[in-house]
């Protein structure tokens, strides 16, 4: 009697053997943004990817690991996606001059200055200027880069990536004078001069003479972007307009395992580009996916590029400019509805979005989950907002709104402002909300999106109750866009945007649980551990 016993005991053993996995987190606060927003405690890690979420008890039950990570009641949430930023240009702005939060033109010469006598560069680029963070809130002059600058060419990009204030060395090289045309932009032109600043079409003139940026440099700064990015809880980065040797070597580096970032790249909108990629179809690995095409419909509201319906309230006769003409935009959108490629249309003034929904429209009629995007969808007329409801993503920065805030009324006035930033609105209309940050014109935290996207304020506190609160996004709205919406804008919310079985196990640890913490803390939150597929990623140096 005793041996059967023991027979029974060993057989009831084996039938309960545990599965052996690479990484089992137990004791956490997991938030799985699945679709019920459920909870979690345990998850259970496999092959790169999550084989079970849920309770410490019966994961501990099932499954056994070499690797057992203890949470200790800290916050999972699933790995970050910035929907929109410009992951290859953080990099490269770590290879110029830093100019951002420069609060005069002063300022500005002294930052170059500097990096000059550091440097000794025979050619000078620079980014991150906004004539609105200073005093006197007006495009600067080109003379004293000459004066400082005589035989150096100087580019200096302002914030938003649609203007450059350059020198006359450069502007020589470039061979622009004050009659050169150029549509879809403006050659500013003060007293009968040049001031050299340049505004969308117009600045491809300089960079046509900007030097090659040699590989080493361009890998470099990938991992620089990287290393940026992975301390902020970023696993995806949806780069906003790449051509195709950087794709190509993003591609390479992920295949030899130096670049660990999954990169959704939108192909730049030119004819090589187009003619490469476009036949050839989606190309899609764990860690790449190019399946859309970045197109410019104007400029941008800071620089008073953006193309308004009706004239600026503080330019009066200017209503910004189409970058991309408006023929232009419905011929690419039949072509590229032909293909299999999304097209992701840079849109900011109302008659912009107009004019890009309208094309939309057609193009993709007949035609059902094409998932094209609007990025910005920054001022909208009343009725096209319904444009939203039919399949449209409005993929949209939460930050810009608390950038834009002081001087946006100025451009639009008080009845158009009122259809700005309208983030809650564009949800309502599409049911989804990507959110980015366009990183480097904003900074890369993906926590000041959480805040200004919920709190609708700056660090400061200001405004005191909020700016335009009628369109702040809730908690789980905003964890949303950051996640699994900007996991479906890419296709990809199949493989990640939550922590569900069969996933990428991407996800980050908070010292913090955002979910419940006072808003005004959620900026200061840090990032203790990012995982990108069960593998822990080494913190910046």
């Amino acid at each position: 009697m005793k041996k059967i016993c023991l027979l029974f005991l060993a057989f009831a053993m084996s039938c309960t053997k545990k599965e052996k996995i690479d990484l089992l987190v137990t004791n956490a606060n997991i938030y799985t943004v699945d679709s019920a927003f459920s909870k979690a405690e345990a998850m259970a890690v496999k092959n790169g990817k999550i084989m079970a979420v849920g309770l410490n008890e019966e994961l501990t039950e099932i499954y056994e690991s070499q690797r057992i990570l203890d949470a200790k009641g800290k916050t999972i949430l699933p790995g970050l996606i910035d929907a929109h930023c410009h992951f290859f240009g953080l990099g490269l702005n770590q290879q110029m001059v830093d100019l951002l939060d420069t609060k005069s033109y002063e300022e500005v010469l002294q930052k170059v200055v500097a990096f000059q006598k550091e440097k000794q560069k025979d050619f000078i680029f620079g980014r991150g200027w906004d004539q609105n963070d200073w005093e006197e809130k007006i495009f600067p002059n080109k003379d004293r880069l000459d004066k400082l600058f005589p035989d150096t060419p100087v580019v200096l990009q302002r914030i938003d990536g649609h203007a450059y204030l350059v020198n006359q060395k450069a502007l020589d090289l470039a061979g622009i004078t004050k009659e050169t045309k150029v549509s879809g932009g403006e050659i500013v032109i003060e007293d009968g001069a040049l001031t050299g600043v340049l505004i969308d079409n117009p600045m491809a003139m300089i960079d046509a003479i900007v030097p090659d940026i040699s590989r080493a440099d361009q890998a470099k700064a990938l991992l620089d972007a990287q290393a940026l990015c992975l301390d902020f809880g970023l696993t995806t980065v949806s780069d906003a307009g790449l051509d195709r040797e950087v794709i190509e070597l993003i591609d390479s580096m992920q295949q030899q395992g130096d670049l660990k970032m999954r990169v959704y790249a939108m192909v730049s909108n030119n004819k090589e580009n187009l003619d490469f990629y476009l036949p050839k179809g989606i190309i899609k690995t764990d860690h790449l996916n190019v399946r859309s095409v970045k197109v410019y419909g104007d400029g941008a509201l800071g620089s008073r590029g953006a193309a308004l319906k009706e004239e600026y309230s503080d330019k009066h006769h200017h209503f910004g400019a189409m970058v991309t003409s408006v023929d232009e935009i419905h011929d690419l959108a039949t072509r590229i509805a032909a293909s299999d490629y999304q097209m992701n249309t840079h849109a900011i003034g109302d008659s912009a979005n107009a004019v890009v929904l309208k094309a939309y429209e057609a193009a993709l009629t007949g035609k059902s989950d094409r998932r094209w995007r609007i990025e910005h969808a920054q001022v909208i007329d009343g009725e096209d907002f319904n444009y939203f409801s039919k399949g449209i993503i409005p993929s949209v920065q939460p930050t810009h709104a608390t950038s834009d805030m002081y001087w946006a009324e100025d451009r639009l006035g008080e009845d158009r402002i009122e259809r700005a930033y309208a983030y809650k609105t564009l949800l309502n209309k599409s049911g989804v909300l990507a959110l980015g940050t366009d990183f480097p014109v904003e900074k890369v935290s993906p926590f000041l999106t959480f805040y200004a996207a919920v709190a609708r304020k700056d660090l400061e506190d200001y405004p005191k109750n909020g700016f335009q609160t009628k369109d702040a996004l809730t908690r789980e709205e905003t964890l949303k866009g950051m996640t699994i919406w900007a996991a479906f804008a890419n296709f990809e919310e199949q493989e990640k945007g939550s922590l569900e079985p069969g996933k990428f196990a991407d996800f980050i640890i908070l010292d913090k649980d955002i979910m419940q913490v006072p808003i005004e803390e959620v900026p200061d939150l840090q990032v203790e551990h990012t995982y990108l597929g069960g593998e822990l990623m080494p913190k910046k140096e």
